[in-house]
């Protein structure tokens, strides 16, 4: 495995290396030395899928508060996908900074999103799969969300007007329309 750290320390790009013949490839995608070598949260609790009909759907921005702060390690198994994280850690250099980054079942790449970032994703293909690792169990009461079309951070999706569920339409900005912060 080879980790790439992007522009938003603590985020990684990770590649898995492939053993490859005639019959395909074997390749390790998750290594508890690896990850502690780089320092990252080698804890999986919960693996999840999600299954995406159409193209244009997009999933986000989500996060879990504290306690629950979540490491999420996400893997296009099918189709195609634009996968962006947002860092919200108020201490952070990078605070309401993004990266997005396409993953697709066929290069091999995941992403390594740290705890303090929302993340979501926009499919680039009909009938895309995303696999989920994750560090924390999913509590609810904890869910939190930005607009995928916060204006403050200013997100560069491939679509203006994405398939979106009814509950992440209700996500606010992070800073509220009728604030004047």
């Amino acid at each position: 495995m080879k980790f790439f750290e992007t522009k938003l320390k603590g985020s990684f790009i990770i590649e898995i290396e492939k053993n490859e013949d005639e019959r395909g490839f074997f390749a390790r995608t998750y290594d508890v030395d690896e990850f502690k070598k780089y320092g990252l949260n080698s804890k999986i609790v919960q693996c999840s899928i999600s299954d995406n009909i159409k193209k244009n759907t997009l999933r986000g921005m989500h996060f879990q508060i504290t306690p629950y702060e979540e490491t999420k390690i996400i893997n296009c198994i099918k189709g195609k996908i634009y996968d962006v994280i947002v860092d919200l850690r108020v201490n952070s250099d990078t605070l309401y900074e993004w990266n997005g980054i396409e993953l697709n079942e066929h290069d091999n790449k995941m992403i390594y999103v740290p705890k303090g970032f929302a993340h979501g994703f926009q499919t680039l293909e009909n009938n895309t799969k995303v696999f989920y690792q994750i560090s924390e169990f999913y509590k609810p009461d904890y869910v939190r969300g930005i607009s995928w079309n916060d204006p403050k951070l200013n997100i560069k999706w491939p679509t203006s007007s994405p398939i979106i569920s009814k509950k992440d339409k209700k996500y606010d900005f992070i800073v509220k329309k009728d604030n004047k912060k």
